[in-house]
């Protein structure tokens, strides 16, 4: 932990309000803190919201986005399509790695090569580099990349893929870049420490090609407990936090020495069901085994998605700091499809559905949740779980830390979970052949389907929205693909959550969509 004289410290006149500059030091320190940790400094270990923005400080892509998702350029000048399968990216050149390397097309290739390899990812970085079929290099700065087809969407996936030096060796390991060896990025900051579940320190990169960030040295800390991330920001110990509980929000917002910041975001949260024949933890009534996975049936999913009262949900649990929905984009959103509402609830026709499904007695079932990722997960799955209880299907809610339910919902250990994806390359698309696509690593499709869902109906218009290089005819296709997902209950959207941050007064934050908590955002006012 740095000494306590570097830490952001409120000057007596403004009650707290502007970070000590640490002139002694020539340097500005930021304590931030955020309620996700993220499970590895490796950029390409886990498509893991907490680990893209950690590695956003160190690490940088090809193409950016604003905060509001859409695409900017980042450490590719400019790219175009040559023809329909080739696109050629220009990258910037004077751009240089940590270690003084200069940065060129080497790297981008040693990149995407490397994607596909991470060995043990509970959620590969392939979906994005699945659709390149071959690389160019033009000379150092101009690369070409071929599709198999008609691929619009490629600018959008470098968004997400953080580019590497080609230095590292043959398939470099993640507990090298957790050790520093290999956190060797073109980021606004370099690596000093990662104490996983603790901390990451982070120093300014001076020779950063882009604009420089504020601070010095920055504190990024990880603090799940609710309560203790908010008492150290009213403490003084942090001068930022993420995730405010929205049990707090309303106080908060009258304390004079802090202020909000907020966003309706790109995270939609949802639950997953098994659609294997068989599933761990679905019984009868009473327990006993049963002939076939009740979840199978559509008139099962429709009855469990009728009986949640999203309205209910955001109101009263999430404190109105979320939107229901029945699909994976916010209002507004490209491939938000209008005409699509949330599910309505309707308990009463929810028992007539699971009736007529032959289970009129209900089933017991056990919802698989996190309890320190999502806003109120934990609460979120309890509330559907008495819900569900209350039309016959009892429900058992376990709930536990996110690393846990990664792991089991990877191995398919699981009848019912909680999930939520935040769609940061600013449409549906990677959530839509993520989560939903046939599984087929092959293709790039299917890379976190956890539960076993298949139509090819739904593959076969994604398909053509992917291949579609009109902005308009690919999001209706997109929009089409949901309406046929949510048509068969593929998933059960439960609400797009609203993102909330708060800091000491004297600090001035630009919110981002995609929820991510980057230093970079944090200016003194």
């Amino acid at each position: 932990m740095f000494p306590a004289s570097r830490r952001l410290l409120l000057t007596a006149a403004a009650a707290a309000a502007l970070p000590d500059l640490a002139a002694a030091q020539g340097t500005r320190m930021l304590d931030l803190a955020v309620s996700a940790p993220p499970s590895s400094v490796d950029p390409h270990y886990y498509t893991l919201t907490p680990n893209s923005a950690l590695a956003q400080h160190i690490f940088d892509n090809l193409v950016h986005r604003d905060a509001q998702g859409r695409l900017i350029p980042g450490l590719a000048e400019s790219w175009r399509l040559v023809d329909d399968t080739t696109w050629e990216f220009k990258l910037r050149e004077g751009v240089r790695f940590h270690n003084g390397e200069p940065f060129t097309a080497a790297d981008v290739t040693y990149t995407i090569n490397r994607v596909p390899h991470v060995l043990n990812s509970p959620g590969s970085f392939a979906v994005f580099t699945k659709a390149i079929q071959g690389m160019e290099v033009v000379n150092p700065h101009l690369i070409r990349m071929r599709t198999a087809g008609v691929y619009p969407l490629l600018p959008a996936d470098m968004s997400q893929v953080f580019i590497i030096w080609h230095g590292l060796g043959e398939n470099p390991s993640t507990g090298d870049f957790n050790s520093g060896k290999n956190a060797i990025g073109t980021g606004p900051f370099r690596f000093i420490s990662f104490r996983s579940n603790d901390r990451v320190e982070l120093e300014r990169n001076d020779a950063y090609w882009g604009a420089k960030p504020t601070w010095g040295r920055v504190n990024y800390r990880m603090i799940s407990n609710d309560g203790a991330r908010v008492a150290a920001l009213q403490a003084g110990d942090v001068s930022f936090i993420d995730a405010v509980p929205t049990s707090d929000i309303a106080r908060l917002r009258t304390e004079p020495n802090l202020t909000i910041s907020e966003t309706v975001s790109l995270r939609s949260v949802y639950l997953r069901s098994d659609f294997r024949s068989q599933s761990p933890y679905a019984t009868g009534p009473n327990g006993e085994a049963l002939a076939r996975n009740p979840m199978t049936d559509l008139r099962v999913r429709q009855a469990l998605t009728t009986a949640i009262n999203r309205q209910a949900i955001a109101d009263r649990i999430m404190s109105g700091a979320a939107i229901p929905t029945g699909q994976f984009m916010p209002p507004g959103a490209y491939g938000y499809v209008p005409d699509l509402p949330p599910p309505a609830f309707d308990p009463e026709r929810a028992k007539k559905i699971l009736a007529e499904a032959g289970y009129p007695q209900g089933f017991t079932i056990t919802l698989l949740a996190s309890n320190d990722r999502y806003v109120n997960d934990a609460q979120v799955a309890q509330s559907i779980g008495q819900m569900w209880t209350r039309i016959g299907v009892r429900t058992k809610v376990e709930t536990m830390p996110f690393s846990v339910v990664a792991q089991r919902v990877a191995r398919f250990d699981n009848s019912m979970s909680l999930g939520g994806w935040a769609n940061s390359n600013g449409e549906p698309s990677s959530g839509l052949r993520g989560l939903l696509g046939t599984r087929d690593m092959e293709k790039g499709w299917g890379t976190v389907n956890r539960t076993g869902y298949s139509n090819p109906h739904f593959d076969e218009v994604l398909g053509r929205a992917m291949a579609t290089t009109d902005d308009e005819a690919r999001e209706k296709l997109m929009q089409e693909a949901t309406r046929i997902a949510a048509a068969d209950v593929a998933w059960i959207p439960l609400h797009v959550q609203k993102n909330i941050w708060a800091m000491r007064r004297g600090l001035k934050h630009t919110p981002r969509a995609d929820e991510m908590t980057l230093a970079m955002d944090v200016r003194p006012a």
